[in-house]
């Protein structure tokens, strides 16, 4: 075969690759032209502030809350908790909360491995797939490390990393379709803007199944277990309200009012909850203190989830103020029941999503949701069914995994560990020297 004819193959395979390549690109035009930048840019900086909650913000604000022998461990668990999920929810858990419905109770495997996921926008969306995808990883790995606050102090790190691995597949993705995947809360027409139910119940009673589980750290009641380093705590909870913004107002998934009202909710519901939670401490104690301005900010955080982006600010005051008060009694209970949530994941979460949820149902009066006090008394009940329905699977559930995550490696660390640490006996560290 002459040079010429190879030279004009060349040419030709040439031309056709360009071809293919300009119609592809026109095709990837017309497939994208619904994308908005400035909706896609909030979704993705939203994401970013998700992970910032979780490492450093909640590694710090529980880091700080335990002795200084488990700093490093407990900090760990935020910290491995995203390194897990990122890779489970690639491979199968974004397609168990978001692939097609399965009888209401699950997402199909059509979406193993993010097939079909790409930059192109889903129907009706003005982001990409995978914007969307990525924001809702990071809402997965946030529920998982604020159950570990429950556990600190005394379980295996192999046992914590199994634990996430399940948990995440069987308890956080059923309940992420139930209620944004088009699953049967959803149907009902459960209101849950940024994850009352989703993420805070969950986590919440998740973490009082896992302190009754493992039962009291040794010397609970009797040794010193104050906090090792409030300062780290403050930072925690600070990067927590920073990040929240991303968590609440970019759950709107648009630049746009709704988002802006999320926000202006977030922000004053934070502010009510720490003074709410300093009044009663006040009264009750005699003093105010860091650490009760610290978690009254973060209770009224968390009762301001569901209702973010349906309420208006003088309703999220009022949550907020709710929210900062009952779950001080919530962690008060906890003294006087003698469990051992270590870091008062039931008692901020749990009590706070709970009342967050219900809240919803009271004050909901925009972006597609009303509540009683707004003409629709019905809504109460639904957001009941809600939190019914969250507290028994996530601790039935939440149950049945640690008898498996026991049978497998064991749960708990011995007495020689705990007492030792479990930086030094987990990890081989030391956070001061």
């Amino acid at each position: 075969m002459s040079i010429y004819r190879l030279d004009k193959i060349g040419v030709c395979f040439f031309g056709i690759v360009i071809l293919c390549a300009i119609s592809s690109s026109y095709a990837f035009a017309e497939e994208v032209s619904t994308l908005s930048a400035g909706d896609t840019s909030w979704v993705l900086t939203s994401s970013a502030l998700v992970l910032a909650m979780i490492v450093p913000g909640l590694a710090l604000f529980y880091g700080g809350m335990v002795r200084s022998k488990n700093v490093l461990s407990t900090m760990m668990h935020s910290f491995i908790s995203i390194c897990l999920v990122s890779v489970v929810w690639v491979f199968w858990g974004y397609s168990l909360a978001f692939g097609p419905d399965v009888g209401g109770m699950v997402g199909n495997l059509d979406l193993v491995g993010l097939a079909g996921v790409g930059p192109e926008p889903t129907e009706g969306s003005t982001i990409p797939h995978l914007a969307f995808m990525v924001f809702q990883l990071m809402f997965a790995g946030i529920t998982v490390a604020l159950i570990s606050g429950a556990i600190a102090e005394r379980m295996k790190f192999s046992a914590f990393v199994l634990f996430a691995i399940l948990w995440v597949t069987c308890i956080y993705a059923p309940l992420a379709h139930w209620v944004w995947g088009g699953g049967w809360l959803a149907g009902l027409g459960d209101l849950d803007f940024a994850g009352g139910t989703v993420v805070h119940i969950s986590s919440g009673v998740a973490a009082l199944t896992c302190a009754l589980v493992l039962g009291k750290r040794r010397g609970y009641g009797t040794d010193n277990m104050s906090p090792h380093n409030l300062p780290f705590t403050v930072i925690g909870a600070g990067l927590l309200w920073v990040g929240w913004f991303g968590f609440n107002a970019g759950s709107a998934l648009a630049a746009d009012g709704i988002a802006s009202s999320a926000f202006v909710a977030t922000q004053v519901a934070a502010a009510a909850g720490a003074l709410a939670w300093l009044g009663v401490e006040w009264g009750y104690r005699g003093t105010p203190t860091m650490l009760g301005a610290a978690s009254g900010a973060v209770s009224g955080l968390v009762a301001i989830t569901p209702a973010a982006g349906f309420v208006g600010p003088v309703s999220a005051i009022l949550i907020g103020l709710g929210g900062g008060a009952i779950c001080y009694l919530g962690v008060f209970l906890k003294n006087k029941m003698g469990y051992d949530d270590a870091l008062d994941v039931l008692g901020i979460h749990g009590i706070g999503g709970t009342w967050g949820a219900l809240a919803t149902g009271l004050f909901a009066s925009m972006g597609g949701g009303t509540g009683l006090f707004f003409g629709n008394p019905e809504q109460v009940g639904i957001q009941a069914v809600g939190v019914g329905a969250t507290w028994i699977f996530a601790g039935l559930g939440t149950f049945i995994i640690l008898k498996i995550v026991d049978g497998v490696v064991g749960l708990r660390v011995s007495q020689e560990e705990e007492v030792l640490g479990l930086d030094l006996t987990q990890h081989s560290e030391r956070a001061y020297g």
